[in-house]
């Protein structure tokens, strides 16, 4: 299986990034890339973060709940992203990811944390988050995790 991101300790406490290039359709009239489309950029590093946990189907179960992006600087056309991610908190329903997108110098561009809940598609409501969920992303995020009681 292909991945389009990669293990990494170059970001503690990141343990996981992908890279994205920055396309033409992805700047505005100024050259920069419109805020929006760094919201694609978090969903594929969290996508791969999934594929690589073994995940990825649960990754399609989870829906967006709350954003909070801060931008630090503007990337523009054919800037090379690193954008990190980790799961900084799993409670009994909902997964709180971190991200940060760095460009080739190391500077960072922007953050975000992201909440997303769990939904069961056939009742569509929030779910418990599966044992065998937690367990793999605590075994990869460490300590470093915040893990709420499953109830």
């Amino acid at each position: 299986m292909i991945e389009l991101g990669h293990e990494t300790g170059r970001k503690p406490p990141f343990r996981y990034a992908a890279y994205t290039r920055v396309g033409f359709s992805d700047t505005d009239a100024q050259g920069v890339v419109y805020y929006g489309r760094y919201m694609p950029y978090f969903d594929l590093a969290r996508t791969e973060y999934h594929r690589h946990l073994g995940h990825l189907q649960i990754r399609g179960e989870f829906a967006m709940r709350a954003s909070t992006v801060e931008y630090h600087a503007p990337a523009r056309f054919d800037d090379l992203l690193e954008i990190f991610v980790r799961l900084r908190r799993i409670g009994r329903t909902s997964a709180t990811f971190e991200c940060a997108a760095h460009n080739e110098d190391d500077l960072l561009m922007v953050t975000a944390l992201q909440t997303l809940v769990l939904v069961d598609l056939d009742e569509r409501r929030a779910a418990p988050i599966p044992d065998a969920y937690r367990e793999r992303v605590q075994a990869f995020e460490g300590e470093d995790l915040e893990l709420a009681v499953a109830t």
